[in-house]
């Protein structure tokens, strides 16, 4: 298969992956007058009275925003906000497929930070959250965390949380089978870009006491000169026996190295040198730190990769559709710590002990059970922790969202 020409004939032949459907017929004067005027000025005069009704009476209540600037598409670097459409398009039909939520993608043809928090802020109104995609660092902390000051919806940068969620939930799943604790294993996050970043924290606030951030100048540390914001504060709270050097150096011992950094990061003899059952979870994309034979064959006891072919696919796709589908289920107004945390362990426990195996730490993407799994345990946790609008029983969200989503 050429995958080139065969993913250029499928964008060209139905130029591109979305269409608009209508949910209401129209085929005689009573549906125009229901759907249109005069009928439609019901809807509005309810909405006027009371705002959050938008979310009961129009499509903003299934409907985000897939919002990028196009300065960090995949690996392809800064291509412009027209190359990078077919990315956020391909991300709307992944939140319809897995957890029937409508997306819009939205690029925008500004790098300008300040001109993009004032445009997105501007669509809230027709959106019960957005989705952030693709943005530079160190931008995008400044970008998400503003808007989600100024925000009364969800907002949610997924190269940062969703990919943090996916790997933490892995990394759970691989001490679970070592017979390891997070809060006393000693893990390695190598990168320390908006991904790796929001590993570090997630891992933080879950409980991982020894975490050590690397980066291409060596181990983050509290001294250390040239950090943005969000690495100064990790470096406070991580490290915290200060170690100094590179991944070769800071790796000796470790139980677990996550990497989101670059191809080859990882060599053999590292995964020689650490703790016995060593934890590989390597995710740069398209090649990663370490291939997953060349992990195994180095010694690690568990070895995970962000490709489709190799066990233990370590992917965002197990994350936001599930996200994004408990928040707007309870009209959450933000995605907190809370959230995500119950998004990790929601993904990481569908594996019952008993079925846990080297090569099956983490939910295929296609597990029909992710996605209500996930709606669940969020919406609980927005409930519980008072940032839902409204009530309902979490159980209920996951039978209903096990209904709509229909995988295989």
């Amino acid at each position: 298969m050429d995958l080139r020409e065969d993913a250029l004939k499928l964008h060209r032949e139905k130029c591109g992956k979305l269409e608009v459907r209508n949910k209401v017929e129209l085929k005689t004067r009573r549906d125009l007058s229901l759907a249109y005027t005069p009928g439609v000025a019901e809807p509005c005069k309810e909405i006027q009275a009371d705002k959050d009704l938008s979310f009961e009476l129009t499509c903003r209540g299934n409907m985000i925003a897939v919002i990028s600037d196009g300065t960090r598409v995949l690996g392809l670097g800064d291509i412009g906000p027209e190359a990078a459409m077919p990315v956020m398009e391909g991300k709307a039909v992944l939140f319809k497929v897995f957890g029937d939520v409508d997306a819009v993608p939205i690029c925008l043809n500004t790098k300008d930070p300040d001109k993009i928090i004032e445009t997105v802020k501007l669509l809230q109104p027709s959106f019960s959250g957005i989705n952030l995609e693709d943005y530079s660092s160190p931008k995008c902390y400044d970008i998400e965390d503003r808007l989600k000051e100024q925000m009364d919806i969800p907002v949610f940068h997924d190269d940062q949380h969703g990919t943090a969620i996916a790997a933490v939930s892995a990394l759970i799943g691989a001490l679970r089978l070592v017979k390891k604790e997070l809060a006393t294993a000693n893990i390695i996050v190598n990168g320390a870009g908006a991904a790796g970043t929001a590993i570090g924290r997630l891992l933080v606030n879950a409980g991982a006491r020894n975490v050590v951030m690397v980066d291409i100048q060596g181990a983050l540390h509290k001294s250390m000169t040239g950090l943005n914001r969000v690495q100064a504060e990790l470096a406070k709270v991580t490290n915290l026996t200060q170690l100094k050097g590179n991944l070769e150096l800071v790796s000796k011992k470790a139980d677990a190295i996550i990497a989101v950094s670059a191809p080859g990061a990882i060599t053999p003899a590292m995964i020689k040198n650490m703790n016995q059952d060593p934890i590989v979870i390597a995710m740069a994309n398209p090649v990663p730190e370490i291939s997953y034979d060349e992990a195994k064959a180095a010694g690690a006891r568990v070895a995970g990769t962000g490709r489709s072919d190799a066990p233990n696919q370590v992917n965002n796709v197990t994350v936001f559709p599930g996200m994004f589908r408990g928040a707007i289920d309870v009209r959450a107004r933000q995605i907190n710590e809370e959230m995500k945390i119950a998004a990790v362990y929601a993904i990481a426990n569908l594996i019952p002990e008993n079925e846990l195996r080297e090569d099956y730490i983490v939910p295929d993407v296609f597990d029909p059970r992710v996605a209500p799994a996930v709606a669940a345990a969020v919406a609980k946790a927005a409930m519980e922790t008072g940032v839902a609008r409204i009530k309902v029983d979490s159980e209920e969200i996951r039978k209903k969202t096990a209904e709509r989503v229909k995988l295989g």
